[in-house]
């Protein structure tokens, strides 16, 4: 326990990343290989403790499992403003900007132990549950550059602020999640399972659009900590004949303000707070295994709209903004492991999910374009021996069609144009992800 505390500690100072909306699509190289799919196919202890506590009645003994992942995202973020935007004769602009954030590194820590004759098995876990982040570099070929060419293609919302654009466009955003889970045995068929859940996040926005504008614009900010609290609730069922039915409900991640120290660019000071919970997840699954397959179908709804952070859009009177305006999405995962190669089971996964990020009110999520609507997985294990197993998964992940809509301008809203369109504008933004993950899991005697 001291050694599983340590390395918590330790996962505190690295960032992740996730594919459907802002959340991990799954935890661990076994289950992310699933696709994510685990609320009613248990094949590691990581699915269980994350999908579903009632399934963690399936393992035996003391099991520690231990992932690490590097994460690669690729945004690419797009917009045009049309003739006469900046001037007088002026031509329009358009241009794309390619995200330079780099590598995320990926954690994912876990303790399950009960015994074969008990009716009770318990669990504790220390995941990277969820997280986006972007670096938009500010476009060199702008207006307020001696050398500007407004022929020569350039992106106008990282234009300098002075020139209507955001200037360089940073966010970072990671939520690491604690939980202690408890499943209860009913009968040899069904269990039932809960977890109390104690999370840390922390954000960074640059510039910051949730704080009020000044003359010189909207302000950077250093990372800010907000600590919440939640838990989930699931059922599971195992037939006989191979078939397996679960069901959970993670409630809202409810989380204290992020109290944000702001700085303009002129160097003047302010503070803003600003709330943004996790959203309630409902997960349904089924499950198949026999001699040789093991099959696995989650379907999640994700509940955006009634979500702290998520439920308003738009400005507010004094120009900064509400809140990102998502919307519910629906989430598909699928998964088949083939067993019949000794010692070495391969496994493949595919992610679906809708996208919660209205047309209208793209403008607004430019600092999180982690949208991910297929995603595809391959991974496999190797059974060293009766108690240690080594797994690894490879992650591809495309945003499908680009996430678009209209730029917009506070200073530009009235009742006919309440959001500030900028007429014949647009944003667009599309990502591809990249995963590769290795772990372990070790049954200890």
């Amino acid at each position: 326990m001291k050694k599983f505390i340590q390395l918590f500690i330790l996962f505190l100072s690295v960032s992740t990343f996730s594919q459907v909306g802002h959340l991990m699509q799954g935890i661990g190289a076994v289950n992310m290989s699933m696709g994510g799919a685990a609320t009613a196919q248990p094949l590691d202890i990581n699915g269980a403790l994350q999908w579903n506590p009632a399934a963690l009645s399936t393992f035996n003994g003391k099991i520690l499992s231990v992932n690490v992942g590097t994460f690669f995202s690729a945004p690419k973020l797009s917009s045009s403003l049309p003739a006469g935007m900046l001037g007088p004769g002026a031509p329009g602009v358009s241009g794309t900007t390619v995200d330079d954030k780099g590598i995320s590194i990926m954690p994912a820590l876990a303790y399950v132990w009960g015994k074969a004759d008990s009716k009770h098995t318990y669990g504790i876990s220390a995941f990277g549950i969820s997280g986006f982040g972007v670096t938009f570099p500010e476009e060199a070929n702008n207006p307020f550059s001696a050398t500007f060419n407004p022929m020569i293609n350039s992106n106008p919302i990282n234009y300098p602020q002075a020139a209507m654009g955001f200037g360089t466009l940073r966010s970072e955003y990671m939520l690491l999640q604690v939980g202690f889970s408890y499943a209860y045995e009913i009968s040899k068929k069904v269990s039932i399972g809960f977890t109390p859940t104690f999370n840390y996040a922390n954000l960074q926005l640059g510039p910051n659009p949730t704080a009020n504008p000044s003359m010189a614009g909207y302000p950077y900010t250093d990372k800010t900590g907000s600590f919440g609290f939640g838990g989930q609730v699931g059922i599971f069922y195992q037939g006989e004949s191979g078939l397996k039915l679960g069901a959970n409900y993670k409630t809202p991640q409810y989380f204290t303000d992020f109290d944000f120290e702001n700085t303009y660019l002129d160097n003047s000071k302010s503070e803003n707070s600003f709330n943004m919970n996790y959203p309630a997840i409902y997960s349904i699954g089924a499950g198949y295994t026999n001699d040789n397959f093991d099959f696995a179908l989650d379907f999640r709804q994700v509940d955006y709209e009634n979500t702290a952070g998520f439920d308003q859009s738009g400005w507010t009177q004094f120009g900064s903004v509400k809140g990102f305006g998502w919307k519910d999405i629906q989430i598909l995962s699928l998964g088949v492991q083939y067993k019949g190669i000794d010692k070495l089971p391969l496994r493949v996964g595919y992610t679906y999910s809708s996208n919660p990020i209205k047309p209208e009110l793209a403008f607004f999520s430019t600092p999180a374009t982690a949208i991910i609507k297929n995603a595809y997985q391959f991974g496999f294990g190797y059974e060293l021996n009766d108690n240690l197993t080594l797994n690894a998964v490879y992650h591809h992940g495309d945003s499908g069609d680009a996430t678009g809509g209209p730029m917009y301008n506070p200073m530009m809203a009235s009742p006919t144009n309440p959001l500030g369109a900028i007429p014949e504008s647009s944003v667009s933004y599309t990502m591809t992800t990249d995963l590769i993950m290795a772990g372990f899991s070790y049954k200890l005697n």
